[in-house]
């Protein structure tokens, strides 16, 4: 591969090869994409379980921080064995897994009962999703070159905002309208309900994904042949390709401080955005799900607009830095104006925007010198480290809030950090990640 061109100047591909990649692209990423709504959708649908389970359980909001945040412990601990399992048996058979068993245990959530319960179940839910991010990030490396991966990996992960676009006037529906229907709470019908879609995804992915290029019988031979050639050219360029090499490497360590960065953002953001937006004075649980999608339908198109840039000029850094920056002073900003739902969705949606689109970004940098079982590794070891900060950002929000009434200090927290990721990024050589 002539990686001049990916510094700076407009590439050209042959048709031909463009055509093969549509062909792939359409293949997996819209499936790849639902898989990834309804994960996120399992994840976060707590925040707007929250806007009634609090009260009917007495639970505070320390509690409620602490088991949103707990998922991450669980995460933390099987996300790497969960990532070098997918890369040894394949993917079609592990990612069924993962997606079956979270959507049984996010079902059980309707069961929650006492702080206890609720600490297991997030906990082992976050025991169960491990390794799906990282595993399709892996999975993608197998498809696409350094070249065009930034596009299609944010394709993939505009499942995030998108989970916020259909989740939240459904949730917001589902609490309203199923409130009280058989004896149950709306919130108990929320996870229920919303457990469904990942399981019968998790079957479809036995049918439906193929483990590898040479699997994928809807190719022809010459296509196959096109993006194995790539593959393996986009490889020779590859420092480490042992999983104990990713350990070693402070590369992966240093992305790993700055996601944990970014991280401290996007649950800052996923877990409260329903209760920021009710304290701006909206108290209708379906008006709080259609203006909670707001903020996220703007990170759609800001994501898909700044992939393509960064595709376009190879330049992968300040693609990452400025968003996540436009993201802190958004949060920073959400404090500053006055407290009236018009300003609290305009703040937040230039949080969110710059938030999902640096995360987006950011997954183009450790397949830029990690490849075989040390992506696998490296990139499991980046998520994982990085999303402690889902534990860490829930509940020092929920702490501060119980402290002071107020989520402010816990805002300029989280903003404070989305700084920090920014500046580690930019402190990296751009001939490390710019490939």
């Amino acid at each position: 591969m002539n990686t001049t061109l990916l510094r700076g100047a407009p590439q050209t591909r042959p048709s031909g090869e463009n055509a093969t990649y549509a062909k792939v692209t359409w293949r997996l990423l819209p499936f790849l994409f639902i898989c990834y709504v309804a994960a996120y959708l399992d994840r976060v649908n707590v925040g707007f379980a929250k806007l009634q389970m609090l009260s009917d359980l007495k639970f505070s909001e320390t509690i409620y921080g602490l088991g949103a945040g707990i998922f991450f412990i669980g995460y933390f601990i099987f996300e790497v064995p969960s990532n070098l399992m997918l890369h040894r048996f394949g993917a079609r058979k592990w990612i069924a897994r993962i997606m079956i068993s979270w959507g049984v245990i996010s079902g059980c959530m309707m069961l929650v009962q006492t702080p206890t319960s609720f600490y297991i179940l997030r906990f082992f839910l976050g025991v169960a999703e491990a390794g799906f991010f990282p595993g399709i990030i892996l999975y993608l490396t197998y498809w696409y070159p350094a070249a065009r991966r930034s596009k299609v990996t944010s394709l993939f992960m505009t499942g995030i905002p998108m989970a916020g676009v259909i989740g939240g006037p459904l949730s917001g529906w589902i609490l309203t309208a199923f409130d009280g229907v058989n004896g149950l709470a709306g919130w108990k019908w929320l996870f229920i309900l919303e457990a469904v879609p990942s399981i019968f995804l998790g079957l479809m992915v036995l049918v439906y994904l193929d483990d590898k290029i040479g699997d994928a019988a809807w190719l022809s031979p010459e296509e196959k042949a096109l993006l194995q050639r790539n593959i393996e050219a986009d490889s020779a360029h590859i420092e480490d390709h042992s999983a104990l090499g990713a350990f070693r490497n402070p590369k992966v360590w240093i992305l790993a401080a700055a996601y944990f960065g970014f991280i401290m953002g996007l649950y800052g953001v996923s877990f409260w955005l329903p209760s920021l937006v009710k304290a701006s004075g909206v108290t209708n649980a379906a008006t709080i799900g259609w203006l909670v999608a707001i903020p996220y339908a703007a990170a759609v198109a800001s994501m898909v607009w700044t992939s393509g840039h960064s595709d376009r000029t190879g330049e992968r850094r300040w693609h990452i830095a400025v968003p996540a920056l436009l993201g802190a002073a958004g949060l920073v900003a959400s404090i500053l104006v006055p407290q009236t739902p018009l300003w609290a969705i305009v703040t937040l949606s230039l949080a969110t925007m710059g938030i999902l689109t640096g995360l987006a970004q950011f997954w183009c940098l450790p397949p830029a010198f990690l490849g075989g079982a040390a992506a696998a590794a490296g990139i499991a070891l980046i998520n994982s480290v990085g999303n402690l900060a889902g534990f860490v950002s829930p509940f020092i929000v929920g702490w501060i809030k119980d402290l002071t009434g107020s989520t402010n200090n816990g805002l300029l927290v989280i903003s404070a950090s989305l700084v920090v990721g920014s500046a580690i990024v930019l402190s990296m050589s751009k001939q490390t990640v710019n490939r």
